[in-house]
C-alpha cells in the first residue's frame, strides 16, 4: 500500500463517474497521502484489511446451522 499519485487518484474518480481535472487530483493525492504514510509500518501486519469496507456485514451475518 503505497501514497497514490495525482494519476492515480484521478483514473480512480474516472472510473467511479466522478471526472475531474489534474489540479483537483493532484489536491486529493496531498491530502490522502499522510494516511497512507501513517498506515505504511503496519501494512500486511494487521489481522484485516486498512480499508475493511465489509466490517459490518462480518458481525450481523447470520451462521446457518
Amino acid at each position: 500500500m503505497t501514497r497514490p499519485e495525482p494519476k492515480q487518484v484521478r483514473a480512480m474518480t474516472e472510473i467511479a463517474g466522478v471526472p475531474q481535472d489534474a489540479e483537483v487530483s493532484a489536491r486529493i493525492a496531498n491530502s490522502i497521502g499522510p494516511a497512507f504514510d501513517g498506515f505504511a509500518p503496519v501494512s500486511g501486519t494487521l489481522p484485516m484489511d486498512l480499508e475493511p469496507a465489509s466490517y459490518l456485514l462480518v458481525p450481523r451475518a447470520k451462521v446457518s446451522k
